[in-house]
């Protein structure tokens, strides 16, 4: 089995941290880091801050997680860990994420696993980030609104990529 990682990036929402580690865990993901100013689901004495407890449902408690306070770093250090970087993002060089597995198919057969950045709620991802990524997708919209939930979108995205293993 493959590894499976989501990292995010600027997270500001506690409760979206906690629907986000929940969805996480019940996807299989192996970690999820916190980079940026994403806050830790636990606070300065331990504790589980109970935001993240009322939307995770315990999942903050079985899903390993690690703060890494510098993104590039982190990117740096998992491609050397021959990890595929996936930036979830609207972007005009995005593609679909039902589409994505196909094009790069051999490129992901050939790493030891994926990481999936999900960014700020407002802002998304910068353009530096994009950059070092290995792929973006995006999730196509139907209707009036341009973007989905950052924790609804996580979902999406976590349980398509593990179909990839």
């Amino acid at each position: 089995m493959k590894n499976l990682y989501l990292i995010l990036h600027n997270i500001r929402s506690l409760y979206n941290l906690g629907a986000i580690l929940r969805t996480a865990e019940g996807a299989g993901a192996d970690k999820v880091f916190l980079t940026g100013y994403t806050p830790s689901p636990t606070d300065r004495f331990g504790g589980t801050r109970k935001e993240v407890s009322r939307t995770a449902l315990g999942a903050e408690k079985s899903i390993a997680f690690e703060k890494f306070a510098n993104i590039s770093r982190l990117i740096e250090k998992l491609k050397k860990e021959k990890i595929f970087i996936i930036a979830l993002e609207q972007h005009k060089k995005a593609n679909s994420y039902k589409d994505f597995s196909k094009k790069y198919f051999f490129k992901i057969k050939a790493k030891s696993g994926l990481a999936l950045i999900l960014g700020n709620e407002v802002r998304g991802l910068s353009s530096d980030i994009l950059k070092v990524s290995d792929a973006i997708i995006e999730i196509p919209m139907a209707g009036k609104k341009e973007s989905l939930n950052v924790s609804v979108a996580a979902g999406i995205a976590l349980f398509e990529l593990r179909e990839l293993f």
